[in-house]
């Protein structure tokens, strides 16, 4: 998608999720929102969702897409990379990603937004696939942490 189109694209979803979620402070509601605007908004999203960080486990939250890996395994994947070094991760080809865990075939590059909680801490993930290579760059992480942002 062409840069300037995918900004414009990315300030209408901002827009409607931040009145979306005035209707609600429901934690799993909230994501369930972001999730479907954004999955059936962008076109080159394949598997849009959240993992969340719990006694150490990283476990499926709700999601759109093929069948998703319900257990992560710990410190391997880039939805880990996210967490353990507190950024956005962006692959643009995950198959070159040392220990990225394939939960879906198709799957060619991805990136990963740490969630955090209200007192900073990293409570999570928004995990973004796509089955083109190269899919995601500095404008998807800029924005899809201003989307996640909202949540909590």
């Amino acid at each position: 998608m062409e840069s300037q189109k995918k900004k414009g694209r990315y300030l209408r979803i901002h827009q409607q999720l931040k009145e979306l979620l005035l209707k609600t402070t429901d934690l799993d509601a909230r994501m369930a929102t972001v999730v479907a605007v954004l999955h059936h908004k962008m076109d080159y999203f394949s598997w849009t969702g959240f993992y969340s960080l719990n006694k150490g486990e990283l476990t499926v939250k709700t999601y759109q897409g093929p069948l998703a890996c319900q257990v992560l395994e710990k410190n391997k994947g880039v939805c880990w990379a996210g967490i353990n070094q507190g950024k956005t991760i962006i692959v643009p080809n995950v198959h070159l990603f040392p220990g990225h865990i394939a939960c879906d075939s198709r799957s060619r590059s991805e990136i990963v937004v740490p969630v955090r909680d209200k007192k900073g801490n990293i409570c999570g993930v928004l995990d973004v696939d796509s089955t083109s290579l190269n899919s995601f760059d500095e404008i998807d992480a800029v924005n899809l942490g201003k989307i996640v942002a909202l949540i909590c």
